[in-house]
């Protein structure tokens, strides 16, 4: 059976999602300001205005996307991992595991792997006829594991002649079987002296069993709230690295104060040059300084006019009024 092409959020998910929020960050900061970094260094000059226009903001979309991309992944992350939780803490018996899908099945034989401190891959390429469902690494040995819920019908030596064919063609260093019921004496002996282990479902049983008595020091990662808080910082990291924001953020002193409703604002206090005095005339002598000062003439105001000086004053004015109205000749108008 094939395998799926995997997408960039495909691969995301199956981190776990506090690598993919960081990794989001990272390919932020990557595109944002990696690209116009090293195109600036390069010393070509065609790199080099590339590298500007990059500085510029001409990637930060793509960034953008990448981040979000990263997000979505994470959030897919965070979900399969309080499924594959809701599988294990929802075991009782073998019963239960009985009475869940095929894929439900692969899906509890991994977390109970990855427990264990195995880092898990699921192919997707077991599918409910056969082949390789999950990928263990761990201390750098590989291990293939094939799942077979079969409820009546035991898991015979064709099986486990496949996974070692499989094993040698891959060069892996081991294999599991994870098997609901048990294994016909043919399998059981041919995986003598072989990297090949059987697990039955009491044995998968007995595994959950365990990891359930000891998971609630890693309830924590499981909680939304965690979830939201760390995509919140990644996004909040993201938007005070932006240029804008950064530029918001740290913008000069001189700005117009918001005031109170009715008074005026202030407006910045703009700079003013010191006013210079103005040097005296090098011309200036004492010999024109003392004539300008003797010729300098200082009016005083009259005394007032008394009642009957100011009649007099009248009286001679009317009177030079009428010689001047007879000795002054009449213009003539047209």
């Amino acid at each position: 059976m094939a395998k799926r092409r995997e997408s960039g959020i495909d691969v995301v998910a199956s981190m776990s999602w506090p690598v993919g929020l960081g990794l989001g960050l990272i390919a932020f900061i990557g595109i944002r300001y990696g690209i116009g970094w090293l195109l600036s260094v390069s010393g070509n000059p065609l790199l080099s205005l590339a590298g500007s226009q990059a500085a510029s903001g001409i990637y930060a979309p793509f960034a953008w996307i990448a981040m979000l991309g990263c997000c979505i992944g994470a959030l897919v992350s965070f979900l399969k991992r309080r499924g594959r939780r809701h599988l294990l803490t929802s075991q009782t018996g073998l019963g239960s595991l009985g009475a869940m899908s095929w894929q439900e099945f692969e899906q509890l034989a991994g977390e109970a792997f990855r427990r264990q401190g195995y880092a898990v891959e699921e192919t997707g390429q077991g599918g409910a006829d056969g082949g390789i469902d999950l990928v263990l690494r761990k201390g750098g040995m590989t291990t293939l594991v094939q799942c077979k819920q079969w409820r009546s019908q035991q898991v015979g030596v064709k099986i486990v002649r496949e996974m070692f064919g499989l094993l040698v063609d891959q060069g892996a260093d081991a294999v599991k079987i994870v098997a609901l019921g048990e294994y016909t004496p043919d399998a059981q002996r041919f995986v003598r002296g072989k990297p090949i282990e059987l697990m039955d479902g009491r044995t998968l049983l007995a595994t959950v069993m365990k990891i359930q008595a000891r998971t609630e020091s890693e309830v924590a990662l499981d909680k939304p709230v965690y979830f939201a808080a760390g995509v919140l910082t990644c996004l909040l990291i993201a938007l005070i690295l932006s240029p804008r924001s950064a530029q918001r953020l740290t913008a000069p002193d001189a700005h117009v104060e918001v005031s109170a409703p009715g008074t005026p604002a202030q407006l910045p206090a703009l700079p003013i040059a010191p006013l210079r005095p103005m040097a005296a005339p090098a011309t200036a002598t004492v010999a024109t300084q003392h004539a300008a000062a003797t010729n300098q003439k200082i009016y005083q105001a009259d005394t007032p006019l008394s009642g009957e000086e100011l009649r007099a004053w009248e009286k001679r004015n009317r009177e030079s009024m009428k010689i001047l109205e007879k000795t002054t000749p009449e213009l003539e108008t047209k």
